[in-house]
C-alpha cells in the first residue's frame, strides 16, 4: 500500500473514533497510533495535519493532539443575484463580451471516476514521472544559498540560459523570460499581442485552453484549417487580409490535437506570411520533450529562424515532468520583450524561487537525458499499443495521421456520429474520452476524438480501453443508440 493511501485510511479511521473524545480531550500519542495501526510516523504526522487542516484537531507542539471544540452553526447564505447584473452589465459596451469557459480545459484536469480508464488526461502517468529526480532536484535545491529569497523578475539567468539553448538560433538569455508553466505563458503572450475585441488568428482544430484564454481577454479567435503538414499558407494569407490580424497563434510541432508537424517549405512562408501582415506569431513549442522513440531529428522552433522579432516563443517543462512542475519560457525580440516582462509582473511578479532552482537541479544532473530517453521508448510503445487496438477493434474510426511525438491521437467518426453522446456512452463503459468540438473555434466539419495514451498506467489498460470504447461504439452506432 503506498504511503497517500495508508494516510487516508488513518484519517478516515481517526475520524470515525473522534467522538470518544469530548472537545479539547487529548488523542493517544503518535507513538502509540504508530504501535496500534502500525503506520510509520510520517503516515500519523501527515493523517493527524488532514484532520488539522479540516479543523477537527488541534495540534500543540510538545503536547499533541486535541480534539477540536464543535464548529459555530454556519450562518444562512446570502443573496448573491446582485452578482450576475454585475458580471453582465458591461458585456452591451464590449466589442466582444468576454467568457470564461474552462469546459475545454477541465477535460484533461478532472481525475475520472474511480475505475475508469483515462483516455483524457494531458499529462504523464505517475509512473513516466520523474518523481525521484524531482525529488531529489527539489531537495539540493532547498539547499542552495538564498532559494527563498526573492528571484530576478525575469527569472534565474542560468535558467534563462538553458531555455535559449533549447530554442538555439541567435536567442539569447537576455531575450528569455521564466514563467508559470506554458499556460500562463500563454496568457501573457495573448494579454501582450492583442487589445480586447481583436482577431486572434487560430489552427483549426487547436488546444483548447489557448481558445478559452483568448476569449476570456476578449479576443475574437478566426480559423485557420490544419491538414497534416500543419497550417495552410494560402488560407492563411487570406484570414490576416480578410481580420486584419496582427497574431497567429501555432503549434508546429505535434500540433494539438492532430499531431501534424509544420512541413518544412511552409515553415518559412508561414514566417514570410506574418511579416508582412505586420503581425506576430505566437509559436507554443508544447511537447518537444515528448518526442517518440522513432521520431528521428526535430525541426528547430520557428523562434530559431526568425531574426526580426515576428515569433514570440513559449516552452515548457510541465508536460515531460509533471503537472506541479510548472515552469516555462516566454522568449522574444524587440520592444515587445518589455511588453511581456511588465504584463508578467503585473499578474505574477515572478516564479518562486525554490521551483527554478529545482528546475535547475534537475534539467542539469544525469537523471534528466535517461528520463527523456525512457518516456520517448514507453510513449512509442503506447502509441502502437494503442493504434493497434484501434485498428483491430474499431477500424471504423478514421486514423489519419500517427504522429511521432506528443501523447495522443486524433481520431475522426463516422459522420453523423453525435461526439458528445459517444463520450457519455464510454464514460458508462468505464474509459473517459475526449470530444473533438472544443478544438474547434467554429462549427467543426466533423465529429472527433482525441485519445492520449500518456495518462493511463500501461498497455494493458490501453488495450482494456479500446475494448470498452467499442462498447461504447456499438452503443452509439446501433440503431437504437443515440
Amino acid at each position: 500500500m503506498n504511503e497517500s493511501s495508508s494516510v487516508g485510511e488513518l484519517a478516515n479511521q481517526l475520524r470515525r473514533e473522534l467522538n470518544r473524545y469530548s472537545p479539547g480531550g487529548k488523542l493517544p500519542s503518535s507513538r502509540a497510533l504508530v504501535e496500534r495501526f502500525r503506520v510509520s510516523p510520517v503516515t500519523v504526522s501527515r493523517a493527524l495535519a488532514q484532520l488539522s487542516a479540516e479543523g477537527l484537531v488541534v495540534t500543540r507542539p510538545g503536547a499533541g493532539a486535541f480534539r477540536a471544540q464543535p464548529r459555530a452553526a454556519a450562518e444562512p447564505a446570502g443573496d448573491t443575484s446582485w452578482q450576475e447584473v454585475a458580471l453582465s452589465a458591461d458585456a452591451a459596451t464590449e466589442l466582444v463580451p468576454r467568457t470564461v469557459d474552462a469546459s475545454g480545459v477541465m477535460v484533461s484536469l478532472a481525475a475520472p471516476p474511480p475505475g475508469v480508464i483515462e483516455f483524457n488526461g494531458g499529462y504523464l502517468h505517475p509512473s513516466l514521472q520523474p518523481e525521484r529526480a524531482m525529488g531529489a532536484a527539489l531537495s539540493r535545491a532547498g539547499r542552495r544559498p538564498g532559494v527563498w529569497g526573492r528571484p530576478p523578475v525575469e527569472g534565474l539567468a542560468e535558467l534563462r540560459e538553458w531555455f535559449a539553448r533549447g530554442i538555439g538560433g541567435a536567442v539569447t538569455a537576455a531575450e528569455v523570460l521564466v514563467t508559470a508553466g506554458g499556460q500562463s505563458a500563454l496568457t501573457t503572450a495573448l494579454r501582450a499581442l492583442a487589445p480586447p475585441g481583436a482577431p486572434v488568428l487560430v489552427e483549426s482544430p487547436t488546444y483548447p485552453g489557448m481558445l478559452a484564454i483568448a476569449r476570456a481577454a476578449g479576443l475574437r479567435p478566426v480559423p485557420v484549417p490544419v491538414d497534416a503538414d500543419g497550417v495552410k499558407p494560402a488560407l492563411l494569407a487570406d484570414a490576416f487580409k480578410a481580420t486584419g490580424a496582427r497574431v497567429f497563434v501555432c503549434q508546429p510541432l505535434f500540433q494539438n490535437p492532430t499531431g501534424a508537424v509544420l512541413a518544412p517549405e511552409r515553415r518559412g512562408e508561414v514566417l514570410r506570411i506574418a511579416r508582412e501582415a505586420g503581425a506576430f506569431v505566437v509559436e507554443d513549442d508544447f511537447v518537444r520533450r515528448l518526442v517518440h522513440e522513432d521520431a528521428g531529428p526535430l525541426p528547430r522552433p520557428l523562434a530559431a529562424e526568425d531574426p526580426d522579432g515576428v515569433v514570440v516563443h513559449v516552452g515548457s517543462l510541465t508536460k515531460a515532468t509533471s503537472p506541479s512542475f510548472r515552469v516555462g519560457a516566454l522568449a522574444a525580440r524587440g520592444p515587445v520583450l518589455e511588453r511581456l516582462r511588465a504584463i508578467q509582473v503585473v499578474d505574477t511578479f515572478f516564479v518562486p524561487r525554490p521551483l527554478q532552482e529545482a528546475a535547475l537541479e534537475l534539467v542539469g544532473s544525469p537523471a534528466w537525458p535517461r528520463h527523456l530517453r525512457a518516456v520517448a521508448a514507453e510513449l512509442k510503445t503506447r502509441r502502437d499499443t494503442m493504434t493497434t487496438a484501434l485498428r483491430l477493434k474499431l477500424p471504423e474510426l478514421s486514423l489519419p495521421h500517427i504522429p511521432s511525438g506528443g501523447y495522443h491521437l486524433w481520431l475522426r467518426l463516422p459522420d453523423g456520429t453525435d461526439d458528445s453522446a459517444l463520450v457519455a456512452g464510454a464514460l458508462r463503459a468505464g474509459v473517459s474520452v475526449t470530444p473533438g468540438r472544443p478544438y474547434f473555434s467554429a462549427e467543426p466539419p466533423a465529429a472527433h476524438l482525441r485519445l492520449s495514451f500518456a495518462a493511463v498506467a500501461g498497455t494493458e489498460e490501453i488495450t482494456e480501453g479500446v475494448r470498452r470504447l467499442r462498447a461504447a461504439c456499438d452503443e452509439s452506432f446501433s440503431p437504437s443508440g443515440v
